[in-house]
């Protein structure tokens, strides 16, 4: 009964982090909160690493949703590079440089320093505020940048830049920052979020790498079966939030997602608090 009770609380892990993961709401936030009411019966170190490694599903509906984007190559006829694709390719990896070199260095620390709920909660509550000011400034004004190949190396920086402190402050959300990147330096809602989709990849299986080998290989059956159930639940869900949201900002903004981080972030304030 309790390794089953273990599975179902791993699909609900997933639920959470396939939804949270591409709304710019903060994966991360909702997983801590999560575990304080539903709590995986795991070593400490198994679920920092599940915390991390089951966004490897989320990864995999990017790459199944925008695989003739991500690709490179074309074995359908025509030229077999295709060098806009490479192009992105280039500006997303300067785009996630800073990120990675601040996570391969600092992760652990930036864990004990950070992963609490007061930085969580101003974060969510921060980047909330932000939201609805970017918004609001940027209404009525038409994007500079519509296309993803208008994305110069520039913006990719400046965006990566963002990334880094959704690397650095959990609840920040790292769709979340970088998507309000985008937005600052003129790039379109639908461009900002597929940039960010496609960013996702490398530093998520960077990250997912990096926490494996500290963890190491030796995993007992019920651990992976666990690890796969969240994962799968992630890919499925991932799948179902990301065509729901490239619909959504077509005729809507982002002040939506805004206002719901900053009530969560009064909420997680005030119910850690409460609990002390």
């Amino acid at each position: 009964m309790g390794n089953w009770l273990n599975i179902l609380k791993a699909i609900l892990f997933g639920i959470v982090e396939g939804i949270t993961e591409w709304l710019p709401i903060s994966s991360t936030g909702h997983m801590i909160l999560l575990n304080e009411f539903v709590t995986l019966d795991v070593s400490p170190e198994f679920w920092n690493m599940f915390l991390v490694v089951i966004q490897l599903g989320a990864i995999l509906a990017v790459v199944v949703l925008y695989w003739k984007k991500l690709f490179p190559f074309n074995f359908s006829g025509g030229p077999f590079i295709k060098k806009h694709t490479f192009l992105m390719w280039f500006k997303i990896i300067v785009a996630c440089i800073p990120a990675a070199i601040v996570g391969i260095l600092f992760d652990e620390k930036l864990e004990e320093l950070f992963y609490n709920y007061w930085v969580v909660s101003i974060a969510l509550i921060v980047f909330g505020i932000l939201f609805i000011v970017v918004e609001n400034v940027n209404r009525g004004k038409k994007a500079r940048i519509r296309k993803l190949s208008q994305i110069t190396y520039p913006v990719s920086i400046f965006i990566g830049l963002f990334q880094l402190i959704a690397a650095i402050f959990p609840g920040t959300s790292r769709s979340g920052a970088t998507i309000v990147g985008g937005l600052i330096a003129g790039v379109s809602r639908s461009v900002s979020a597929e940039f960010t989709f496609f960013m996702a990849v490398p530093v998520m299986l960077g990250a997912s790498l990096l926490k494996v080998i500290q963890y190491g290989l030796s995993f007992t059956v019920m651990e992976l079966v666990v690890l796969l159930a969240g994962m799968l639940t992630a890919f499925i869900v991932s799948i179902m939030i990301i065509t729901f949201l490239m619909g959504y900002i077509k005729r809507h903004d982002f002040k939506v997602f805004g206002w719901y981080r900053i009530v969560l972030g009064v909420l997680v304030l005030v119910y850690f608090l409460i609990v002390g």
